[in-house]
């Protein structure tokens, strides 16, 4: 029987659908150095290769994967992908289609972790003027931790010791590993919205970077520092400073430092208000005996001994009174009569008729109109000629000048 013979494609396609076929190739977790990484922003997608020291591969990084990626991958950077390996036909070559990324070892943990602080910082996230004041006397606190571990149990042990009052809810939470970030993110939504409180608490123990790197989320620090209710952020040890203590509005450097800053100290509360009341007994026993003085004072006085005397004493305040009353009454009707004689003389020398009493007279025509200007128009009409204390009839018979 003759030997089939293939067409490059048909065994480029037939090698595809081996590595496809195979389970171990569908499912693989590969540990490597990035280089010649290329961020295609048009399309977005990341194209790049693997390399140890014996061997190198080519990867690609669609761009529904590359978004969810919590940094920026850089050439020589050592991650962790997820993926499976398949052969493209056309050229023949085979490359790992990659799904997930994170970084590999403590340096690139910190880069990836520099790199989003740097992003968040220049957005304002971290911002102080943003961060809120805690409630002094939060009634309800929510815990978003694990369940279990000795984090949650000091915490618990704190609050409760320092304030009593405070109701406790707890959120069991993933604190690392896959998930981690969306659980965690799940319980502040819980406590903002199903579960009402006045306080959040968010954190974990101590652990590894990589522990504590679900802490170092973009997502989870956006919700962080969205959140409605004040959030503090207490996560490993004092020296463990994650994305998530930026974005809160405190940073505890412990789980249970988070329980010391969260409440007051019931017992210096107690107090404080022990203070108060020997205070406020004290000023309220010096205003009682300062009143009980003044009563005796009074109660000395000739007025309470004799009340006629206090009536005696207003009875000549009000007789003083009414002769101010009359010397002021009297001034002003002087005043008046005063300024009434000087307007009159005033008026006087104004009238009219006193210019008549001493010789002239006045002419007025029938209507009773002033006659000032004699006209030949006025010759044959009856006036009227005013003297002083009487009035003449007459006619007009002629006009001439005055000599």
């Amino acid at each position: 029987m003759a030997q089939q013979v293939l067409s490059v494609g048909q065994l480029n396609e037939y090698i595809k659908m081996l590595m496809d076929g195979n389970p171990l190739l569908s499912d693989l977790l590969i540990r490597g150095e990035i280089s010649n990484f290329t961020n295609h922003y048009k399309t977005g997608h990341f194209y790049f290769s693997l390399k140890d020291e014996n061997a190198l591969v080519r990867a690609v990084m669609f761009r529904s994967y590359a978004g969810r990626v919590q940094f920026l991958p850089e050439n020589g950077m050592k991650v962790i992908v997820h993926g499976r390996v398949s052969a493209f036909p056309r050229d023949g070559q085979y490359q790992i289609y990659v799904d997930e990324m994170l970084p590999d070892g403590v340096g690139s943990l910190y880069l990836a972790y520099e790199q989003l602080r740097r992003k968040l910082e220049g957005e304002g996230l971290f911002d102080p003027a943003r961060k809120r004041p805690l409630p002094p006397y939060p009634s309800r606190i929510g815990i978003v931790t694990s369940p279990t571990g000795a984090a949650v149990r000091d915490m618990i042990q704190i609050l409760g010791r320092r304030f009593p009052a405070a109701q406790l809810i707890l959120y069991p939470a993933l604190v690392q590993g896959a998930g981690a970030p969306e659980s965690l993110i799940r319980g502040l939504s819980a406590f903002t919205t199903a579960m009402p409180v006045d306080l959040i608490i968010i954190g974990r123990g101590g652990g590894s970077a990589e522990d504590l790197w679900a802490f170092n989320n973009e997502t989870l620090a956006r919700a962080v520092a969205a959140s409605p209710v004040p959030v503090i952020s207490a996560v490993g040890h004092e020296t463990d400073v994650t994305i998530c203590d930026f974005a809160a509005d405190l940073r505890a450097p412990t789980p249970s430092a988070a329980a010391e800053l969260a409440v007051p100290e019931s017992s210096k509360l107690l107090q404080e208000i022990s203070g108060y009341r020997e205070r406020l007994y004290a000023g309220a026993h010096a205003c009682i005996m300062a009143k009980q003085t003044q009563v005796r004072l009074l109660s000395g006085t000739s007025f309470l001994a004799s009340p006629y005397r206090y009536f005696e004493e207003r009875t000549m305040e009000v007789a003083l009174l009414e002769q101010r009353l009359e010397r002021a009454s009297a001034s002003r009707l002087e005043g008046a009569r005063t300024q009434l004689g000087t307007i009159a003389a005033k008026l006087g020398a104004l009238n009219p008729l006193n210019v008549l009493s001493r010789g002239y007279a006045a002419v007025f025509d029938g209507s009773g109109a002033p006659v000032t200007e004699a006209g030949e128009s006025l010759v044959g009409q009856s006036v009227q000629i005013r003297f002083a204390n009487k009035t003449a009839d007459a006619v007009v018979t002629g006009i001439r000048e005055s000599e």
